[in-house]
């Protein structure tokens, strides 16, 4: 093992009077838990013969007079003893998920053969909630340059590139910029708990040679009811299959027919077949092929559990700039900000403004509400995605034991595969409602499903696929025919209850061609982004394509403006931080969050009663009134108590958001007087070629408004 005594490369530092040293931008801390104040210089080498050019963990060997040598982990400072150095560094990266909680992410991509590539990285050391940053902010910098500040309140990391959001979008996009520089993935839950990983149909490309470009257009934009950006619809189904043969060669697994080609389905409103999926769970298998990726990318830091509270954006006379954004460290109770060159916003969608959605828990509308608060343009809320074919629990022989967190899909490849509807009485109704029956668009078929629960007073109509061979139907659907089993449904001899449920946002962030939007250094990709591809209605199996689509045409503008721009440490200091509810006491907080699940499950009842499948202006004015009055009294419920504007916690902030996004969704439902696509409204009930153009809501100045319509460090004090 060599050691390093040359002054030339060893960067002496020091902490509460401790020194400790450096090698090329390698820096280290004693652990308060190994007594540092028994360590007076420790010499730190790299076992360049056991460990990886980038490990993941990197592992640095540190010596001195009264102690033995040890192995500290850079990643989480964990100390191991070094007798068996080779057997400690394998068992301490069997350990490591236990070991690196989160709570001290901090220093990743500190051992490179390519120092140039290390200083685009910004990275720091925390150490039990003392954070060393090293800034590597200067392309010509040299380890002798390295700068360390110390937080004691509150944590600060810088990246070149900041993505929000673990979805399909996020994790390509990060794949991509990570070759140029420093990537930190900000995800709320586990990586993979994200819309993506409840996919079930698959993602939809022109790889038959009896299909064409042409006709894959002229699908979306007969479902999207003629509101597509023609342009945008272009790109996407032209670069499609080359984004599908990327995901196979990072290690996606898709289903293949009897002659060795990739299996292609179809689904309601194609033309062909050409869905590629595996089998029932095509969602899954994507995420879990990029997250692989990401895992093994050491320039990429995936930080979980970490909410994001608002963007970091500031004022350039007419343009707006982001920064990054301030998260909340949910696991710690912790709110940590990171600065960035460029900021990715992927979080997804918001089904939870609804009672019954098939989103996973994450979606609340983080990212179109923190957006709109930056003042990003917002386009086409009003189209809202009802899944005609959710299932039903009401309808199940056997009840779930506890209200689903999110209603299971039942994907539309059932009804592709040849599943037919019926009502409860035994009789076939699409064919009365559209000649495309079962393989309408969405739309179509949400609303006739509406139509006969109410005209019946059902709570649930049957989708029925027993006709089909057993055999094909278990190796097409493998996940939902063993979820239904579970509660009774044996979907090869009997048909299952499903009911409409919220499922996606057509609408969200007004994007460009490259994801780009009016806040310069913000790109959009996936759900939150409205880029004109799904006009009024998405076609089936278009979203995942879509995210991937953007994700990649988002990268070369994101490289370009993150060259020209520059990080400065003391920027971190130009936003007032969030402050936890640590003045209050645990009682009142407790009261708070109580009231704000009352709070949200009002607002959700609303919703679906007043701005549901159907509408008119009438309830939508109801529904606008009485959210707005549903706020108010939430607000002062919190006020009252003690709660201050620049406090933070999960519940409250995703309260604010909901009401955000719901009140976006309201206020351009009103703004459209005609019936198109997802949108349709009793008191207009035709389509107007007059009206054939996006909703936009502008930003507009910040005047004093509700908690939720402002961003937290803008805030009164």
């Amino acid at each position: 093992m060599e050691e390093f005594e040359d002054d030339e490369t060893i960067k002496r530092g020091s902490w509460s009077g401790i020194t400790f040293d450096a090698i090329d931008g390698v820096e280290s801390a004693p652990s308060l838990d190994e007594s540092p104040e028994s360590v007076v210089r420790g010499e730190l080498g790299v076992m360049g013969d056991l460990l990886d050019p980038n490990p993941r963990h990197p592992l640095a060997i540190a010596r001195d007079s009264e102690t033995p040598t040890k192995l500290l982990c850079l990643f989480c400072n964990h100390w191991t003893s070094s007798k068996e150095e080779k057997r400690d560094i394998e068992s301490h990266r069997k350990k490591k998920r236990k070991i690196c909680n989160g709570n001290c992410i901090s220093f990743k991509t500190c051992i490179q053969k390519d120092l140039s590539r290390l200083f685009m990285s910004l990275n720091f050391l925390c150490t039990k909630g003392r954070c060393f940053q090293v800034p590597f902010n200067q392309r010509n910098a040299s380890a002798r340059d390295l700068t360390i500040s110390c937080f004691q309140d509150s944590v600060t990391k810088y990246f070149d590139f900041v993505v929000i959001g673990s979805g399909v979008a996020g994790l390509r996009y990060a794949l991509e910029v990570s070759k140029r520089g420093s990537v930190a993935v900000i995800t709320k839950a586990e990586p993979h708990e994200s819309n993506t990983n409840y996919a079930q149909g698959g993602v939809s490309a022109v790889l038959c040679p009896s299909d064409s470009v042409e006709n894959h257009m002229r699908d979306t934009i007969v479902a999207g009811a003629y509101l597509c950006d023609e342009e945008t619809v272009r790109v996407v189904c032209t670069e499609g299959p080359d984004r599908i043969k990327e995901l196979i060669a990072i290690g996606a697994l898709f289903d293949h027919g009897d002659d060795g080609n990739l299996h292609l389905a179809r689904e309601g409103g194609h033309s062909h077949h050409r869905i590629v999926h595996a089998a029932d769970m095509t969602g899954r298998e994507i995420e879990r092929a990029l997250l692989k990726a990401v895992d093994d990318d050491p320039n990429i830091s995936v930080f979980e559990h970490h909410f994001a509270i608002d963007l970091l954006t500031s004022q350039d006379d007419s343009d707006t700039h982001c920064h990054g954004v301030d998260t909340l460290n949910t696991e710690t109770q912790q709110v940590v900000r990171f600065i960035s060159k460029v900021t990715l916003l992927a979080s997804g969608g918001a089904g939870h403004i609804y009672p019954t959605t098939t989103n996973p828990l994450v979606a609340t509308g983080d990212g179109v509400a923190m957006a709109h608060r930056a003042q990003a343009v917002i386009s086409n809320m009003e189209f809202v995605q009802f899944h005609p074919t959710a299932l039903a629990d009401e309808g199940l022989p056997i009840k779930p034991k506890k209200k689903r967190e999110n209603a299971f899909l039942i994907t539309e490849a059932v009804r592709g595969d040849g599943g037919i509807l019926y009502n409860q009485s035994m009789q076939r109704f699409m064919p009365l409602y559209d000649e495309r029956a079962e393989l309408a668009p969405r739309d179509v078929v949400a609303r006739s499903i509406d139509d006969q629960l109410k005209k019946r007073g059902e709570k649930y109509v049957l989708l029925d696929i027993s006709h089909k061979p057993r055999q094909d139907i278990l190796a097409h659907f493998p996940n939902i025919a063993a979820e239904c089993l579970q509660y009774g449904v044996d979907i090869t001899s009997m048909p299952i209850p499903v009911v409409p449920a919220a499922h996606y946002m057509c609408g969200g962030v007004r994007a460009g061609l490259h994801g780009e939007t009016n806040i310069k250094g913000l790109y959009v990709a996936g759900e939150v982004a409205c880029t004109g591809l799904h006009g009024a209605n998405r076609l089936a199996s278009n979203s995942l394509l879509e995210a991937l689509v953007f994700a990649r045409r988002a990268v070369r503008p994101s490289i370009d403006h993150m060259e020209c721009s520059s990080l400065n440490i003391q920027d971190s200091n130009l936003w007032a931080r969030p402050v936890l509810p640590l003045s209050l006491r645990s009682s009142t907080v407790k009261d708070i969050m109580a009231q704000t699940r009352v709070i949200r499950t009002e607002l959700q009842s609303i919703m679906w009663e007043y701005v549901g499948i159907v509408r008119s202006t009438s309830r939508l004015k109801t529904a606008e009134w009485k959210i707005g009055e549903l706020e108010l009294e939430w607000e002062q419920f919190l006020f009252r108590r003690g709660w201050e504007p620049t406090m933070v916690g999960l519940e409250a902030c995703e309260m604010r958001n909901l009401f955000s996004c719901a009140k976006l969704v309201i206020n351009s439902a009103l703004a459209r007087r005609e019936s198109r696509g997802l949108h349709f409204t009793e008191d207009f009930p035709y389509l107007e070629e007059s009206k054939r153009k996006p909703t936009i809501i502008l930003p507009r100045p910040s005047l004093k408004g509700t908690w939720s319509s402002q961003q937290l460090h803008k805030q009164p004090l």
